[in-house]
């Protein structure tokens, strides 16, 4: 939008809005039928017309440690940026737009979000930034972070760029079989990690909001490498299998251990933790098989872990688990965890115990209000404080409901 478009108040609001239906819909007719290393140069040719320039697009590297830019004809060459202590990360950590003065204009940085998830930032130069612009420029990157999500799943370009280290082939299976690490709603929100993040191998987690019912599973198989990976991922269909067949927590649990017994045999097993929670009325259910029990946190303090009986690892035949239940106020957040994350030695040779996790959530919760920049920092310092050394596994999920109070967005007429 050049100054020549701008008229009086009502036809300038009108032109703008009638400017920026078009220049999306270029993205939208163009986008969806390129191939994905054409998506970039795309956006780059779009953003020139706001008379924008140096256009970069960074992706989240596995790690949550840097954000690295996509090549690609008319994007801004440049080197990865660190998540901690750069513009960019800045706008990925806060999840909002962050503008930097500069000498020839203004560096505009935007969280490319999809769903909660965290896709990357986008960047752009201005020579001056409007609330058209801004608008207009907020909306790109919602339609820039959707795209890169659906071409993501049938390219590897973007699977390479955000490797900054070799992953073994444990660490792949199980990243293909995550679902998004995080996710936002106006009643729920979560967040996960796993570490190490290019050898993980035993741990996953996955979700589904069906309805007013978030459903959620921890699991944990035991050893290290393929078996490891192996196991996780027929329990991870086993529990997708039962949950999408509508049967109850105990009947799920029994799904995933006769798959673990048939296919693996009496030695092998799988800690997990499967829950439910109702979205409208804040009831979490839950029933524990042989895995570390979450945390409840309120006020931004844990208040006690969530006890309660407990059945045998996945595989092993337990009996029949009973389900615990709590109910949640507005603002109560869960931690799921792993073992890796508390039998670790810290860099006194010490075991990484329970006390010190909650002491580190306790630390970290009151700094910052978004939960994905919570869960990222908490594994980060988590893995600082074990003197960066993780042998085994260390995954955490957070999970916080927000209350019913605010309702979903209402639906056009």
């Amino acid at each position: 939008m050049t100054g020549g478009e701008r008229q009086g108040p009502a036809e300038g609001s009108t032109r703008s809005e009638h400017f920026g239906e078009e220049f999306l819909g270029v993205l939208l007719d163009q986008g969806h039928e390129l191939p994905p290393y054409q998506l970039g140069p795309l956006v780059a040719r779009q953003i020139g017309r706001l008379d924008g320039r140096e256009t970069s697009i960074f992706l989240q590297d596995y790690g949550q440690v840097w954000l690295v830019p996509l090549p690609g004809d008319g994007l801004a060459a440049g080197e990865p940026q660190p998540i901690d202590g750069s513009d960019a990360g800045r706008a990925f950590r806060e999840a909002r737009p962050v503008e930097v003065s500069q000498a020839d204009g203004v560096r505009v940085y935007l969280p490319l979000l999809d769903g909660g998830d965290q896709v990357g930032v986008m960047a752009v130069t201005l020579d001056h930034l409007q609330d058209d612009e801004r608008r207009l420029l907020r909306r790109l990157a919602s339609l820039v972070a959707d795209m890169l999500v659906t071409k993501h799943g049938y390219t590897d370009l973007f699977f390479r760029l955000r490797r900054r280290e070799p992953m073994s082939v444990a660490a792949e299976i199980q990243w293909s079989l995550l679902p998004p690490l995080a996710m936002s709603t106006p009643r729920v929100e979560l967040a996960g990690m796993l570490e190490p993040a290019y050898d993980v191998a035993g741990d996953s987690f996955d979700y589904a909001l069906n309805g007013d019912v978030l459903h959620v599973a921890m699991v944990d198989a035991m050893g290290h490498g393929l078996d490891a990976a192996t196991m996780a991922t027929v329990v991870i269909g086993a529990y997708r299998h039962a949950r999408r067949i509508s049967v109850g927590l105990s009947e799920i649990y029994t799904f995933m251990d006769r798959a673990v017994a048939d296919q693996f045999g009496p030695d092998h097993f799988v800690t997990a933790q499967m829950m439910r929670l109702n979205t409208a009325t804040g009831r979490l259910q839950w029933v524990n098989a042989g895995h570390p029990a979450p945390l409840l946190i309120r006020g931004h303090r844990v208040v006690r872990p969530l006890q309660g009986p407990t059945t045998l690892p996945v595989g092993f035949g337990g009996h029949e688990p009973r389900i615990s239940e709590v109910a949640l106020i507005p603002g109560d957040r869960i931690l799921c965890f792993t073992d890796g994350l508390i039998e670790e030695r810290d860099v006194g040779g010490e075991e990484f115990s329970e006390e010190q996790l909650i002491g580190w959530v306790n630390r970290l919760e009151p700094t910052a209000q978004q939960i994905r920049t919570v869960a990222r920092s908490l594994s980060h310092t988590l893995q600082r404080a074990r003197g960066g050394i993780t042998t085994d596994d260390a995954t955490l999920l957070l999970i916080e409901w927000r209350g019913s109070a605010t309702d979903d967005l209402a639906l056009p007429e």
